[in-house]
């Protein structure tokens, strides 16, 4: 590769003059990116953790040298080991984990945010980024609450944050003595926050059809104050944790009838409903899908993640509420940021729009995507995804040598190989990362026919540009892992074979 032209490491990437600074080292970064790609070859580097940790010593030696190499060959010994190395997830075969591709458009406008570098916890350190956050995040909080009061919506580093301050807000309106009931299937952030907002552990309720049975939720709202020494003390306050996608199965819980069920018990008890949409929420961009979330607008918190089904760069999310005014027991004062006469002068209070100081413009990119593809355009992508799944699972029905769990709730699909065991499908799995063939994940969901737990492959499809010849070759790569590993236990078993 020839040698790029010198290149001062200490320019700016703002002012008038940073987009010319920027651009020559842009230029080196697209050659490294095309260079690292092309020397992996695959959805993953092969070699596994050690030889991965080898090749990135060999090119990142030493950490800190006491003369610097320069902006130009820094950037391309780095990237290009890190695009070497790295899980890409835009290959159709790089399907484990809800961890999209993002569009090109985003990824130029995060460049942008990156080279501004507004601070969002202050109006006089992003001025415009601040306002274009408020008529975003009104625009997204009316997506899902479209009778909302005034709705709005927090942007967050994504799932697990959106889901603390879902149950934080509820803490703060109704006290510690606050229970959270979710199902069996609930993301883990809802432990996390129950532990970290010094809550009771979560009252987790059976899930054997995958989905929170509206009936078991009625009762176990009814029986909470059971669960404590008698008291006069009024109804215990809860939080009901539905979920719109979960993580192994992408199941959608009822939400329209969990939403009855809370508004029932509101009359005696102060209890909430918040929904953790992270992967489901995008549906609502797609007139063939949307309805699957009805009821979510019912909910008094929403969590999105548009870094899962939104095709964008981590960090994109979202924590939605039908009235702004229930943000308000986050507000915070910090003189040199938010002082009241400022506030009161009319500057823009940014310090209750979050739990971080610090953030970046998030919001950037999130809106250069709804501009650039509208919500039909988002929703055509959405429907690509859901379909290439369902076609997966037809895939894997016709074949005999492998077995589908259930057809697929979202774009996720669980599937292993016919009469496996699960250290068999375990092993599957490691071989193909260790050879760099593939990328799925493991899920332990209960096997439909025999009611108890089994752990299953997982395909997270999120590639909208997938095609009907990824998904062959994806099943061929598992049944020709499965019948080596077969043959390879077989030679241990007898070696004169």
């Amino acid at each position: 590769m020839p040698a790029s032209p010198p290149h001062d490491p200490t320019l700016l990437a703002g002012g008038t003059g940073g987009p010319r600074a920027l651009r020559p080292l842009v230029d080196t970064v697209f050659t490294a990116l095309t260079d690292g790609a092309a020397a992996r070859c695959g959805p993953l580097p092969g070699g596994g953790p050690d030889g991965v940790a080898r090749r990135v010593a060999d090119h990142g030696t030493p950490v800190l040298p006491e003369q610097g190499h320069g902006a130009h060959d820094a950037l391309r010994e780095l990237v290009y080991v890190l695009a070497e190395g790295a899980a890409d997830p835009a290959d159709p075969h790089c399907a484990a984990h809800l961890h999209c591709p993002p569009l090109a458009v985003a990824t130029a406008a995060d460049l942008a945010a990156s080279a501004l570098n507004p601070s969002m916890d202050s109006w006089d350190q992003a001025p415009a980024a601040s306002a274009l956050e408020e008529r975003v995040a009104a625009g997204i909080g009316a997506l899902v609450h479209p009778s909302g009061r005034d709705p709005d919506a927090l942007v967050t580093t994504g799932g697990t944050e959106s889901n603390l301050i879902g149950v934080l807000l509820a803490r703060e309106v109704h006290g510690r003595r606050l229970r959270l009931i979710c199902g069996a299937d609930a993301h883990h952030s809802a432990h996390r926050a129950a532990w970290l907002l010094g809550l009771d552990t979560p009252l987790v309720l059976p899930t054997p059809r995958g989905v929170l049975d509206p009936t078991t939720v009625d009762e176990a709202l009814a029986g909470l104050d059971a669960l404590e020494c008698p008291s006069p003390r009024p109804p215990t306050p809860a939080v009901v944790f539905a979920t719109a996608g979960t993580t192994d199965t992408g199941a959608i819980d009822p939400l329209g009838a969990l939403a009855d069920v809370v508004a029932a018990h509101r009359p005696t008890r102060a209890v909430t409903l918040h929904v953790d949409a992270a992967y489901g929420g995008p549906l609502l961009f797609s007139d063939r899908h949307r309805t699957r979330l009805a009821g979510v607008e019912r909910a008094d918190t929403v969590t999105l993640d548009l870094h899962k089904l939104g095709w964008q760069p981590v960090a994109a999310g979202l924590l939605t509420v039908p009235d702004r005014t229930a943000l308000a027991p986050l507000a915070h004062r910090a003189e040199y940021l938010n002082a009241d006469d400022d506030t009161e002068a009319g500057l823009p209070d940014l310090l209750g729009r979050s739990l971080r100081t610090t953030r970046r413009p998030d919001i950037l990119k999130i809106a250069v995507t709804l501009r650039a593809l509208g919500r039909r355009g988002l929703g055509e992508l959405v429907d690509a995804v859901c379909a290439a799944a369902h076609q997966l699972a037809d895939l894997i029905e016709a074949e005999p040598l492998l077995r589908l769990r259930a057809r697929p709730g979202i774009s996720t699909v669980l599937f292993r190989p016919q009469n496996a065991t699960d250290a068999q499908v375990a092993a599957v799995r490691r071989g193909l990362l260790h050879e760099g063939h593939a990328v799925l994940g493991r899920a332990r969901a209960v096997d439909p026919a025999t009611g108890h737990p089994a752990l299953w492959l997982k395909v997270t499809l999120l590639n909208p540009h997938t095609q009907e010849s990824d998904l062959h070759g994806l099943l061929k790569l598992v049944l020709d892992q499965h019948q080596h590993q077969h043959r390879h236990q077989r030679q241990e078993r007898d070696p004169r074979r």
